[in-house]
């Protein structure tokens, strides 16, 4: 959205209206990021803002009155719009108990988090107003805190988490008396909601620098509040497969998947079980025997209680299952057909588990260039594989289960199922074979050896 309809809605309400941009588009206005959220204040009341928006034929919605904020339909776009305020006391940690409209807007920025968020871009020209220094310090790349910062995390536990967030996605560093104030202020982060310390984990492992993000958690003592599975990790030294212990591994495997929920929440939880089963054998070389099943294990069980969807539990399970699988160019087609359907059994596309695999790979720092190489071309192989349409389940054989019942001349029970397995292993083994003739000569073939083993 453009700057035109929030000037249309500046006309709508008037010159004494004093209409702004505030928050996170201003900081992103100014840094040139991309945002789709503009959120706007005024001095004028909810009621008021509501009356001469609906006058001037803009759509409102009453969203949020007892906070002061209504939500303008701006070109299809909801815009939040609320009247300057400051806040009461934080008794929940979370919620101020009151808030008081008619303040003005210096007062109204001084309530938010950090300076690069608590500046103001009047709608219709005029000067930045940014009476806490946050141009500076978006200059200068630090998240500070505005006023004193344990006076901002007792207020609100959810803004220790979003230091952190904003430093993931911007690059930035967190200064110095606000990282500390944070580590003072957990039991108040202790009372957010599951669900929104889950928004703010994804956000900030979707960001452009997570190990950033990652390592002011650890830094801050949050790891230990909301992801303690994740602490054993630090220092656990690997094999000579690999350059990092096994969280600088997990960093830098996180940095190398693309930004999207499943691939980012899988690399982070991919390796979780190597402590646990980590064991040194009779040459002294360190082993990780089952870490994919134990990986799995705490994953789940981190994703259920920070209450992911349905949909994110199933991709990551899927990818952390999967994750140890290591096709090489010693493989048989046959072979890795049954590995393509392995994939297609968990829902997991083969660009998934690729993305996956090459940042598993990278994220060993030992020869990038080979890996490289060898992943592009194995995933090639894969890719032509899959191309070719092989049948990969029972549901793809020539002849379906009622075909084969009257082939055989028997009615259904644990015997088709047995079959249908053992057509689908052939036509793995030789795609060609799937066609009604060949599979009635399996079929005829198969019934026969069943039948002279029961006469055995």
């Amino acid at each position: 959205m453009t700057w035109a309809p929030l000037l249309r809605l500046k006309e709508a309400l008037g010159p004494g209206a004093e209409l702004a941009v505030v928050g996170g588009a201003v900081r992103d206005e100014l840094l040139g990021r991309p945002h789709a959220d503009w959120d706007l204040a005024t001095r004028l009341l909810p009621e008021v803002v509501m009356a001469k928006a609906r006058a001037a034929g803009l759509k409102v919605i009453p969203t949020g009155l007892q906070h002061g904020t209504v939500t303008v339909l701006l070109e299809g776009r909801p815009v939040e719009v609320t009247t300057f305020r400051s806040d009461g006391d934080y008794r929940d940690g979370r919620h101020p108990d009151s808030v008081k409209l008619g303040v003005d807007l210096h007062e109204d920025l001084s309530r938010r988090d950090f300076t690069i968020n608590a500046m103001a871009l009047p709608v219709g020209g005029g000067d930045l107003v940014d009476p806490f220094g946050g141009q500076a310090d978006l200059t200068l790349r630090l998240i500070r805190a505005v006023g004193d910062p344990l006076q901002r995390f007792g207020e609100d536990g959810l803004r220790t988490l979003r230091a952190c967030r904003f430093a993931a996605q911007l690059g930035f560093e967190v200064e110095a008396a606000t990282l500390a104030a944070i580590l003072q202020r957990l039991e108040v982060a202790r009372k957010v909601s599951v669900e929104r310390v889950f928004t703010e984990l994804d956000k900030l492992l979707r960001g452009a620098e997570p190990a950033k993000g990652l390592n002011l958690l650890v830094e801050s003592g949050l790891l230990d509040l909301f992801l303690p599975e994740l602490r054993p990790l630090l220092g656990c030294g690997q094999n000579r497969h690999h350059r990092y212990d096994v969280w600088v591994h997990t960093l830098e495997v996180v940095g190398l998947t693309p930004a999207e929920p499943g691939l980012r929440w899988a690399a982070l939880l991919h390796d979780l079980g190597k402590p646990d089963t980590r064991s040194t054998g009779p040459d002294g070389q360190v082993h990780f025997y089952g870490h994919e099943a134990r990986s799995l294990e705490l994953g789940e069980a981190i994703l259920a209680r920070l209450k992911a969807s349905h949909a994110l539990r199933q991709e990551v399970a899927a990818l952390i299952r999967h994750h140890g699988t290591h096709p090489s160019a010693a493989w048989g087609d046959a072979a890795c057909r049954r590995f393509l359907r392995h994939l297609q059994e968990d829902g997991l596309p083969l660009a998934q588990w690729g993305a996956l695999r090459r940042a598993d790979n990278l994220g060993k720092g030992l020869e990038a260039e080979r890996c490289e190489d060898e992943h592009q071309a194995l995933l090639a192989r894969l890719e032509a594989l899959a191309a070719a349409a092989p049948p990969l389940s029972v549901r793809a054989l020539a002849l379906d289960g009622a075909a084969l019942m009257q082939l055989a001349g028997r009615r259904g029970g644990p015997w088709l199922g047995n079959l249908q397995r053992h057509l689908l292993e052939a036509v793995l083994d030789d795609p060609e074979a799937n066609t009604p003739e060949r599979i009635a000569e399996l079929v005829v073939a198969y019934l026969a050896g069943e039948s002279e083993k029961s006469g055995r």
